[in-house]
C-alpha cells in the first residue's frame, strides 16, 4: 500500500497494542495487590511494574529518537544534493521529518515556503502533492 498523509502514521503492533497495555494491566493489579495486601512483596512487584514501564517508553523514545536524527541528516544530505548548500538553519526537526515526505520536484519549494511562512508540520504535508513514502520508521 502506497504512503500518503491519511495513513503515514504508524504503530508498531507488539509495542503499542502488546507491551503497552500489558505493562498498564499488570502495573494496575500490581497496585491492587499492594492496597489489598500491604507487604513488601507487592510493593516490590508495584516497583517493579513501574521500571518496566519506564524502560517501555524509553525504548521507544530512544528509537524514535535515533530514527530522527537519521532521518534530519538523509534530508540535509538530499538538499544539499540538490542545492549544494546546507539546509537552512531556521528549519525545526518537526518540519525538516514532514519534509522527508516531498518529492524531489517539489522538496526544495516546499523548504522555502517552511521557512518563509513558518509552516507548521502538518502544514508541510498536506501541501505535498507527490508524497514520498518513508516505509523504514516504525
Amino acid at each position: 500500500m502506497s504512503q500518503n498523509y491519511q495513513n503515514h502514521k504508524r504503530f508498531y503492533p507488539l509495542f503499542h497494542f502488546f507491551t503497552i497495555p500489558l505493562t498498564v494491566v499488570g502495573l494496575g493489579l500490581a497496585i491492587y495487590a499492594y492496597v489489598a495486601i500491604p507487604t513488601i512483596i507487592t510493593g516490590l512487584i508495584v516497583l517493579a511494574f513501574f521500571l518496566i514501564a519506564i524502560v517501555a517508553v524509553m525504548a521507544r523514545m530512544f528509537a524514535l529518537k535515533a530514527q530522527d536524527r537519521a532521518a534530519r541528516a538523509e534530508e540535509k544530505l538530499r538538499y544539499f544534493i540538490l542545492t549544494g548548500k546546507s539546509l537552512p538553519a531556521d528549519l525545526k526537526l518537526g518540519q525538516i521529518l514532514a519534509l522527508r515526505f516531498a518529492s524531489d520536484e517539489e522538496f526544495l519549494a516546499l523548504v522555502d515556503r517552511a521557512v518563509t511562512e513558518k509552516l507548521s508540520a502538518d502544514d508541510i504535508k498536506k501541501s505535498i502533492k507527490n508524497w514520498r513514502g518513508d516505509y523504514h520508521r516504525i
